[in-house]
């Protein structure tokens, strides 16, 4: 009974070392713009933005996996998702250069370009500004007697 209780007691301290000494796993896989520490609240956050912005659901972005009949969101098998990439950088380059966003990369800062800024909640941005409305013209305010 004492060897049994030194053994599991020696095993359960190899774990405990282990653990300690072991590098954290980064939680999230294929992360090439966003920071390889991100949060699972940031992470949260970045999506809903992005399903806000844009308005559109996870498959936008993200492939479904038929065998294991879930999300596989570290797969670059869609398209969107690089462009998602491209994106993310354009805007920290625009809010570093002409706003002076410190940090334009980084999950925590107050940034003056978003997503939002030119797709308003639609898939595509507008290509053209608002036309003119057609110029009437004046009425006439001279009255005929």
């Amino acid at each position: 009974m004492k060897k049994s209780y030194l053994v599991t007691l020696g095993l359960a301290l190899a774990v405990v070392i282990s653990s300690a000494f072991t590098k954290d796993e980064p939680r999230y896989k294929n992360l090439k713009v966003l920071p390889k520490n991100t949060t699972k609240e940031q992470m949260d956050s970045v999506m809903k933005h992005f399903t806000v912005a844009l308005g559109v659901k996870c498959n936008f972005c993200h492939v479904y996996n038929q065998e294991q009949k879930s999300m596989d969101f570290a797969s670059d098998g869609n398209n969107h998702k690089s462009i998602a990439r491209d994106m993310l950088k354009m805007t920290a380059k625009l809010n570093d250069k002409y706003f002076n966003v410190k940090h334009a990369d980084k999950l925590d800062a107050d940034l003056e370009v978003t997503c939002y800024t030119c797709h308003n909640g639609k898939v595509h941005p507008a290509k053209f500004g608002v036309k003119p409305q057609q110029q009437q013209p004046p009425a006439d305010t001279t009255r005929k007697m």
